[in-house]
């Protein structure tokens, strides 16, 4: 594994990480009424404190890109995940709370699946996948999944929602890793010319406006422990099927090296849940909502 593509994709992970409590700390006072509407970003807009949030996020996203055009997605995706861990970092300066034993079993949980999973699966980079239905087919999953989970959750409202939001997000934004690394490899290929005239980069960006819109929504309706850890887990698993399925990134396939990589991921997801519902992590909204739906 090159040391640089670690250090960028932890780099991200890290800018990831606070960027995220950050929109959590702002999202939670926007209007419910924003809730899945695009006007819920016009208002945060002018919460100084989001946008220092989307500001992390953005250096997260671009370090991310640079880490995916050096690297599979298969194993940028697992680091990515730890951003978690600099989310928890940063609550529990805010909320004081000690690590304890759930913390310290999600931290190893977190760390040494991500480890078991590369080291298992050694990934590298092969030839892409040519045939056009398997590509669409992949990318028609991710982003149906992804609507039928939003349309469950404009239903469920404030009980399900958080978690849903956050999947889907989280597959929306897997997807988008998987389309970021072919936009770079056009970019290398054939420039700024083959870049524009590609579909990619404006799927790209399509799905990282609708995925903040997704993630915005659940950070509004619940504190950070009922979306991050969904969306912490959903995006490293959309990402390797995507890279696997039609990027033609390659894992070892034999059966010890399969068993030990599906330990690594179910680590991973075990790990984040711990963490995600670890009492640093911010709590309840301040305001009181109840208060608001029975006044609305």
């Amino acid at each position: 594994m090159s040391v640089l593509v670690l250090v960028l994709a932890v780099s991200a992970a890290f800018c990831l990480g606070i960027g995220f409590v950050l929109q959590q700390n702002a999202a939670q006072h926007a209007p419910l009424g924003d809730f899945l509407s695009p006007r819920l970003l016009v208002d945060l807009i002018r919460v100084p404190r989001w946008l220092a949030g989307i500001g992390f996020m953005i250096c997260g996203m671009a370090l991310g890109a640079v880490a995916l055009g050096r690297g599979e997605v298969t194993l940028v995706e697992p680091l990515l995940a730890t951003n978690l861990l600099f989310a928890l970092v940063l609550s529990r300066r805010q909320t004081r709370q000690p690590l304890g034993r759930q913390g310290w079993a999600g931290l190893l949980l977190l760390a040494g699946g991500v480890t078991a999973f590369i080291v298992a699966g050694q990934p590298r980079g092969g030839d892409a996948v040519t045939d056009p239905l398997r590509h669409w087919l992949i990318i028609g999953l991710m982003v149906g999944g992804a609507l039928f989970l939003a349309a469950l959750a404009k239903r469920s409202r404030l009980s399900a929602a958080p978690a849903l939001l956050a999947v889907a997000a989280g597959l929306l934004y897997g997807l988008q890793d998987a389309l970021t690394r072919v936009s770079g490899q056009r970019f290398g290929a054939d420039g700024w010319s083959g870049l524009l005239t590609s579909w990619q980069p404006y799927a790209v960006f399509a799905l990282g406006v609708t995925g903040l819109v997704l993630v915005q929504s659940a950070f509004e309706t619940a504190p950070l422990r009922m979306s991050l850890p969904a969306l912490t887990a959903a995006q490293p698993l959309a990402g390797i099927v995507c890279g696997v399925g039609f990027l033609g990134d390659q894992l070892r396939m034999d059966a010890g090296a399969l068993a030990w990589q599906a330990v690594g991921l179910a680590g991973v997801v075990v790990g984040v849940v711990l963490l995600g519902l670890h009492p640093a992590m911010p709590g309840a909204a301040a305001r009181d909502r109840d208060q608001m739906r029975s006044g609305a």
